[in-house]
């Protein structure tokens, strides 16, 4: 076991008199860290219970936890489940899953899940399940991942357990799976963007038995950006981005209290306002990406197709912060103007009635103002900050290794040419 495993480690089970005249069978999860750890943390406890009701009420279940990064590639299985299989067998575990953060493609199709029965182990790929609400869709999809093992392709034992699945869930209201072949229960996102299960022949080259996919390649598209945005918390760019904050808000006041401005918010409509917000915003995003250079190269990787989407992940990341950064500015100018700039002021230099929607169109502007001075003090900020800021843990990896390949390349360059 390595040190993230030894660092990391959990336990849940329910009481052992519980068990009693029953076979045992532990199930290991392999997380990945941050997001994914979190998420099987928070379901762990209640996976005992609920895989006795849904797949097998004669077996006490016991859950094993061990966080491990995992590495593996993105776009395939095949090294995630090797990785596991070492997990399983260093631990004794009867079945393994893992829950990764890297995305999984077939043919350019979204994977949600892939499993193989034959060596008890199967792979969730969290930024697949989409955005929200994550901890349902984790643990019913843990649930059919642990059916799908224990069952196996024993037709018999799966319509059995189709019949008590339709029983369980019309009295459970965490869970509502509807049949022992569906991933997850059907919500508004899956008849959008339905989850396609799909079985290989003992014959079939693949090293997988059951597989999980978005059929559809613009649904995946979406699903999978909002899951790696998700998997990036862009709320995070609150609290690391406190000094631009400040500098941008002081700045914003000190040009609030000149009837300038008091005189453009009462003059705009409300599309200019609406320009001006997008396009700060848009300024703040661009300048910190450019500044930092989080926009990663295609032409330097080797698959197009998967860097596309980390960009576009890590630009929604960026605008979806920014966008909680911008409401702030604006609530703290709403309250600054209100504060500081009494109504006879304003319409005496207004020489118009003032109400309240005066303060709003003037806070609205000036927290315009401040996103494009606070996009600026974003640029000025250190590299680590940033990348913290705006990338989970597997992003951060991705943008290290690209890192260490970019200085190996060039030492070989510097190195062919002194040679």
């Amino acid at each position: 076991m390595n040190s993230n495993q030894d660092s990391h480690r959990q336990t849940y089970d329910e009481d052992h008199e519980s068990g009693r005249g029953k076979q045992t069978k532990v199930v290991g999860l392999v997380p990945a860290p941050e997001l994914p750890e979190e998420i099987v943390s928070k379901v762990a406890d209640d996976l005992p219970d609920l895989l006795s009701r849904f797949v097998e009420d004669r077996v006490h279940w016991k859950i094993d936890s061990v966080t491990d990064p995992l590495t593996g590639v993105a776009g395939e299985s095949k090294q995630i489940l090797e990785k596991t299989e070492e997990s399983k067998t260093q631990q004794g575990w009867d079945f393994a899953i893992c829950v990764t953060d890297l995305p999984i493609f077939q043919d350019r199709l979204l994977v949600v899940a892939d499993v193989n029965v034959k060596s008890d182990m199967a792979v969730i790929s969290l930024p697949s399940l989409g955005s929200t609400p994550m901890k349902k869709r984790v643990r019913e999809a843990i649930i059919q991942m642990v059916d799908e093992m224990y069952h196996g392709k024993s037709e018999e034992a799966r319509e059995r357990q189709e019949r008590k699945t339709e029983e369980t869930s019309k009295e459970d209201n965490e869970v509502n799976k509807k049949g022992s072949r569906q991933l997850m229960s059907r919500r508004p996102t899956e008849l959008v963007s339905p989850i396609k299960r799909v079985t290989f022949s003992d014959e079939s080259d693949e090293e997988i038995d059951v597989r999980y996919l978005v059929n559809s390649k613009v649904s995946g598209s979406i699903r999978l950006i909002s899951g790696m945005v998700l998997a990036n918390r862009p709320w995070t760019i609150f609290p690391s981005f406190k000094s631009v904050l400040a500098v941008a808000f002081a700045t914003g006041a000190y040009a609030l209290i000149f009837p300038t401005l008091w005189m453009l918010s009462d003059e705009y409509d409300t599309w200019r306002f609406l320009a001006l917000m997008l396009t700060s915003i848009l300024a703040m995003v661009t300048w910190v990406i450019l500044a930092h250079d989080l926009w990663e190269s295609p032409h330097k990787s080797s698959s197009k197709f998967i860097v596309r989407r980390y960009n576009i992940a890590t630009f929604f990341t960026l605008f979806v912060g920014v966008i909680f950064y911008y409401v702030s500015l604006f609530f703290m100018f709403l309250a600054a103007v209100s504060l500081l700039i009494p109504p006879s002021l304003m319409e005496r230099e207004l020489v118009t009635s003032v109400h309240f929607g005066n303060y709003v169109w003037l806070a609205w502007l000036g927290a315009s103002f401040a996103t494009i001075i606070g996009a600026l003090g974003a640029g000025l900020e250190s590299e680590e900050t940033v990348l913290n800021t705006t990338y989970g843990y597997r992003q951060q990896k991705r943008k290290e290794e690209a890192r260490e390949r970019e200085e190996r390349e060039k030492e070989e360059k510097e190195y062919e040419k002194s040679t």
